[in-house]
């Protein structure tokens, strides 16, 4: 027998073989979505809550859409921190949202001293107005008002009148 061998003037066809399986369709990956924040919903009488915590100091923040009130325990905020400073830490929250004078705000703070409480509002106010708002959490967590400052005091050692002073040393 003979066999027909290709001519150098026909085309060939070059035929390459390769042991991988066959190509699949080709199939879109889907793009993740974009997360939306989604705003939780208001507990009885439109409150948006919010916890938060600084050194001693415990901060059971709500709030609403209204007037702009700030109530610390019943009490105007102004006349309940005497500092400016903790005015103006608080305030700051509410300014880099942009929703100073359109929402109400009313803080139960227990414990710690005066600077510890007005962490713990800011703390606190970042968590509800989050909860009010999902669209703020970047511009809460970017200027860390969402962040726990976990510092604490440190305790007294035995033998020590405090947790790092020592009594004098007398070497007679």
């Amino acid at each position: 027998m003979t066999e027909d061998l290709p001519t150098t003037d026909a085309p060939t066809e070059d035929v390459t073989t390769t042991d991988a399986a066959p190509e699949a369709p080709a199939t879109e990956t889907p793009t993740p979505e974009p997360i939306v924040a989604v705003a939780a919903k208001p507990t009885a009488g439109g409150w948006f809550w919010g916890t938060g915590r600084r050194k001693a100091s415990v901060a059971r923040v709500r709030v609403r859409p209204g007037k702009g009130e700030f109530k610390v325990n019943g009490r105007d905020m102004t006349d309940f921190f005497n500092e400016e400073r903790d005015h103006k830490n608080i305030e700051a929250v509410l300014e880099a949202t942009n929703v100073t004078g359109s929402i109400e705000v009313q803080v139960k703070v227990h414990g710690g001293g005066f600077t510890g409480q007005a962490g713990a509002i800011i703390l606190g106010l970042g968590r509800s107005l989050m909860r009010f708002d999902g669209s703020l959490e970047p511009v809460l967590r970017d200027r860390g008002f969402l962040t726990r400052d976990p510092r604490k005091v440190e305790r007294k050692k035995p033998g020590q009148p405090g947790a790092r002073k020592r009594f004098q040393f007398s070497k007679r």
